[in-house]
Parts: structure tokens; C-alpha cells; sequence
């Protein structure tokens, strides 16, 4: 058997929902949906370490799952 993780809070890179503390990544953005489906573009500037990484990541995620 594996040990359990350990959540932490984490400084350095992206998140991972399952080893780090972290608030719901998507709804921070409740515009993008729409700008995706009308197929415009979207810049997502933000200062380091605020989020940018993981919020893409998750934005990937749910866009692979719904295809």
C-alpha cells in the first residue's frame, strides 16, 4: 500500500489538486467558455507564481473531457 499524501501549500510550480491547497481554478475566469466557442483569443497575463500554469492545465483538462 502507498502511503497517503500530504497536502502542502506549494510555492513553486504548477498545482496539483491532490498534493497541494488550492481554490477552484476555473471559476476565476467565467469568460473563457464563451471566448473559446466563438473561437476568438485570449491572453491570460498575470504576475509569477499567481496561477496561470494551473489554471491552463485545468482548462486542458476540461476541455479534452468534454472533446
Amino acid at each position: 500500500m502507498g502511503a497517503k499524501s500530504i497536502k502542502q501549500f506549494n510555492t513553486a510550480g504548477p498545482c496539483e489538486p491532490r498534493n497541494h491547497y488550492m481554490l477552484p481554478v476555473l471559476p476565476r475566469l467565467p469568460g473563457v467558455d464563451a471566448m473559446i466557442d466563438s473561437e476568438n483569443y485570449f491572453i491570460l497575463h498575470a504576475p509569477r507564481q499567481s496561477g496561470k500554469t494551473t489554471f491552463i492545465r485545468a482548462l486542458t483538462d476540461k476541455v479534452n473531457k468534454e472533446g
